[in-house]
């Protein structure tokens, strides 16, 4: 395939970036009254306003066609038809299959009894859990779920559990390790009872390193008690999980055409169900379903997940941002960065195509971010001020009409509005005048106080966090990051440069555990770099002394 920076299509998008170039948001806003609306689309209780992107609708029709230039039709035809789109690993990516009502099909062979299956048997264990009928190997009944997990294992359900917080069983806490670090599962087991914790161990494998370490560290610390009534496994490795002391029929599997950033709609989110409620998972289910349908049917010019793909793109490619905050107006949102972290940039942090050739542009952003309004207090001042361009992703529930919430919704949309408007000089010495500054000390201090404005941001507005919400929220990401990665021509779906650290610390730790070795010896590690050889080597001083 023709790299896509050699398409007639980019190189029309080049020219009309240049025309865009010194045209302020302001003038756009001006020039078009109707820009709200001809810049905003809605999906069910997701309305995504995209009128504060520095593009106009002849923006968004020309990046229209460089999607239509890349085949996303074929794309998504070869997504929703179980094709080995994964093709490093020759594996689908049918992610969307995990919250169907209907069947899809992977190497011929319909997967929606095998996720039916899956769903009533979470919901025979997250009931038993719930009701009480699930006990302790002492007769105790459970009240504190801990999921042994990493990355993909973890950080999904973790997110969605405080996020649907309001939903939680009082009399179930949910909690995470993820950590290899013996801190994070000293601090977390620190108030709990033996008797009355279950241990959820979340890995396809079962060879998950961090994982591992944790569950036997959980295995300890519960002493005597049987490992059958207080360990549940998410994995595909029935034997390892056997030796480890948990049953088959304590054992939940993962489909192999589901990656692991993909997955906490499959038996992974099996400590959300348990905190929330099997009712409430399905609703988080139907929320995503409802987005898959959208991003599946609707043309692309209306279509939410592929208009948020091409603004990202237009932000990234054509104006040079080098990141992208997330800054959800909802504490129980908190998580979301961290989480939209790994889909983003595990996913698109790719420099090679599918066929084997330089990208030849940047793809995934720098994804960070906090939740509103403490971010205000912390690194708004560069969106106001700062030296970078730095699109902004808002994420606005609504809520009620309390003192608090109204407070709390009129900084996120004030947020927005000041930033692209911005302040100029002019109105930054009137500001200091009418604060009682002479004129003198007004033209001194008033390019202190200008703001340039034009900085595009994106605000996404739901009228409550629920279930249904957050699962349309995390679906239009995970669409939008998968057609970035086909316009890039990457593999959205592997993570091969994670692997290769991976094997980076399986060859270390080793010598670690061994004890033994000459550091100071260059034949010694012949493989590593000097810098890594006289660390190991300060380590071992200090440890002898």
């Amino acid at each position: 395939m023709t790299p896509l920076i050699h398409t007639p299509q980019w190189q029309i998008l080049a020219a009309h970036r240049d025309v865009l170039a010194g045209i302020h948001l302001n003038d756009l806003f001006a020039a078009d009254p109707q820009r709200f609306a001809r810049l905003s689309l809605q999906c069910g209780d997701l309305l995504c306003d995209f009128s504060k992107q520095r593009l106009t609708t002849e923006t968004l029709a020309l990046l229209v066609r460089l999607a239509e230039a890349r085949d996303l039709a074929g794309f998504l035809r070869r997504m929703a038809a179980g094709e080995a789109i994964n093709a490093t690993e020759n594996r689908a990516a049918l992610h969307i299959a995990l919250r169907a009502e209907r069947p899809y099909r992977v190497a011929g062979r319909d997967v929606l009894p095998e996720v039916r299956a899956t769903r009533a048997r979470m919901r025979e264990l997250t009931e038993a859990i719930r009701s009480g009928s699930w006990r302790g190997s002492s007769g105790a009944r459970i009240d504190t779920i801990v999921n042994l997990g990493i990355g993909g294992s973890d950080l999904g359900p973790r997110m969605a559990a405080q996020a649907l917080g309001a939903y939680a069983d009082a009399n179930l806490a949910a909690r995470f390790v993820a950590n290899i670090d013996p801190a994070e599962f000293a601090d977390t087991v620190r108030d709990l009872d033996p008797e009355r914790t279950l241990f959820i161990v979340s890995s396809k494998t079962f060879t998950t390193q961090e994982t591992l370490a944790n569950a036997r560290a959980a295995r300890a610390w519960l002493g005597k008690a049987d490992p059958a009534r207080h360990f549940l496994a998410v994995s595909n490795n029935l034997a390892a999980a056997r030796d480890f002391g948990i049953p088959a029929e304590n054992c939940l599997a993962m489909a192999d055409w589901v990656g692991g950033r993909f997955s906490m709609w499959s038996a992974i989110g099996l400590p959300l169900a348990c905190s929330i409620g099997m009712d409430a998972f399905e609703e988080l289910l139907a929320g995503a379903r409802q987005m898959d349908e959208h991003f599946l049917s609707t043309p692309y010019a209306e279509n939410l997940p592929v208009v948020m793909a091409l603004v990202g793109l237009w932000n990234i490619d054509f104006l040079g941002a080098d990141s992208l905050a997330v800054i959800p107006y909802a504490h129980r949102l908190g998580l979301l960065p961290a989480y939209l972290q790994q889909l983003e940039m595990e996913s698109n942090g790719k420099r090679v195509t599918l066929d084997n050739q330089e990208v030849g542009c940047a793809t995934a952003p720098i994804l960070w971010g906090m939740a509103g309004s403490v971010g205000q207090h912390a690194f708004h001042q560069l969106f106001y001020q700062g030296t970078r361009l730095t699109p902004i992703d808002f994420v606005v529930p609504v809520g009620d009409a309390s003192p608090e919430q109204e407070a709390l919704v009129a900084n996120a949309l004030a947020q927005g509005a000041a930033l692209m408007k911005g302040k100029s000089l002019a109105e930054a010495r009137a500001q200091l005048v009418a604060a009682g500054k002479s004129a003198a000390e007004a033209e001194r201090l008033a390019p202190h106080l200008a703001c340039p404005g034009n900085q595009p941001s994106t605000t996404l507005l739901m009228p409550q966090l629920t279930p249904r919400t957050l699962g349309s929220l995390i679906a239009l990401y995970e669409h939008k990051v998968a057609v970035q990665g086909c316009l890039w021509g990457v593999n959205s779906f592997d993570q091969w440069g994670v692997e290769h650290g991976k094997q980076m610390a399986r060859e270390i730790l080793p010598k670690m555990l061994a004890g033994a070795g000459d550091f100071d010896d260059p034949k010694e590690i012949p493989l590593w770099d000097a810098s890594t050889t006289g660390l190991l080597a300060a380590i071992r001083a200090w440890r002898k002394a």
